[in-house]
């Protein structure tokens, strides 16, 4: 099944960087993987399926040899804006959601990003740092909730189309109900640390269950989706801590739409089985597609045999260059035209059926839950 016609809506992505920050090959190569190893850099990536295909596939596009030297050397000849444009339009990507809060100083900020994009970019409230960003700017514990409560409070009216949770990375995945007095007791420690540094990381537990519980009754009242970094990610995941099912207690205390990114991989049946027994959960598929290469089929054949369809979301978790989003559109659709194509030949969907499920799924679903 062939379905490049139907536009994208990557509803969980992260800004470009300029394009000097990917211009070498161990700039460009540092981003076909999740680990922050040079040695994995080096001696592994290039012996990657998503290296070695991406590479192949975009080598095609350049008409060049599939060498990184010479992918590289050809890019090099294309104006950046231009290469960018017709990247995001190869992948018909009609809309996308950014999390901003996984930058650098050379990543492109929300005006750049939607000047040089051919799509509609709406902006993602990451809430850890924002905590963080409160820690340093105010000197008492009542000071910094105020401010947490009343920026979350109006992120709908400041524009933002969506909250974005990291506590996985930090604290872990059991969300649970933390009394006032106890994160209070969580900040001088935090505030101490942010004098001396002029910055924080929000990693004690406590406090980070504590502000993500008021986000979520913030959430609500905004009817705002939020989503949760749920399974693998970064070199600092602790998949242990990471697995969805830690989950529960927030999902049945929450009123909002939780959106669980990732498919929670590897706990990909878990997360499914959550999208299915509970009504305000979702199932995003970004970062297993496109990391899981040829493992994406049997990865969306185990959670559309679980889920129902109209709970799954497309999206890349791209970040850094535009090829990054392109080949996860391109395995995305790949993935999702080999199992329906199954599902057709065994009489589990019709045709229209199947292709109204790749509707949803690349975007309808998205565009309701998102309000874009």
């Amino acid at each position: 099944m062939d379905l490049t016609s139907i536009p994208i809506v990557d509803h969980h992505a992260h800004p470009l960087l300029r394009p000097e920050a990917t211009a070498d090959a161990a700039g460009f190569r540092q981003w076909f993987t999740e680990s922050t190893d040079p040695v994995i850099h080096t001696e592994h990536v290039p012996n990657s399926l998503f290296f070695r295909t991406g590479l192949r596939w975009l080598a095609e596009l350049l008409d060049c040899e599939p060498t990184l030297d010479a992918y590289l050397e050809a890019r090099a000849a294309q104006s950046y804006d231009v290469w960018c444009l017709w990247l995001f339009e190869l992948a018909n990507i009609s809309v996308l959601l950014c999390d901003y809060g996984y930058t650098g100083p050379l990543a492109y900020p929300h005006q750049a990003m939607k000047s040089l994009l051919p799509c509609r970019v709406e902006p993602i409230l990451r809430l850890e740092v924002l905590a963080q960003d409160l820690i340093v700017q105010h000197d008492t514990f009542a000071e910094m909730r105020d401010a947490f409560v009343a920026t979350v409070g109006r992120a709908r009216r400041d524009g933002y189309v969506a909250l974005k949770s990291i506590i996985a990375y930090r604290s872990g995945l059991a969300v649970e109900k933390v009394a006032h007095n106890e994160a209070a007791a969580a900040f001088p420690p935090l505030k101490e640390a942010a004098r001396r540094h002029g910055h924080v990381r929000l990693a004690d537990k406590a406090l980070g269950d504590y502000l993500l519980n008021l986000a979520v009754e913030q959430a609500a009242v905004q009817s705002l989706p939020l989503q949760i970094h749920t399974g693998f990610g970064d070199r600092d995941a602790d998949l242990r801590l990471a697995n969805p099912l830690h989950l529960r207690g927030l999902i049945e205390r929450a009123n909002c739409p939780l959106v669980l990114l990732h498919a929670g991989w590897p706990y990909y049946r878990e997360t499914a089985h959550l999208a299915a027994i509970y009504s305000n959960v979702w199932l995003d598929l970004s970062l297993a597609i496109p990391f899981a290469t040829t493992g994406i089929p049997t990865m969306l054949r185990d959670i559309m045999g679980m889920a129902p369809l109209s709970k799954l979301m497309f999206a890349t978790d791209a970040f850094t260059m535009p090829e990054i989003f392109w080949l996860a559109a391109r395995w995305g659709r790949w993935g999702l035209g080999q199992v329906l194509d199954q599902f057709i030949a065994d009489q589990f969907l019709t045709a229209d059926e199947a292709w109204s499920a790749a509707e949803a799924i690349l975007g309808g679903t998205a565009r309701r839950l998102y309000g874009v």
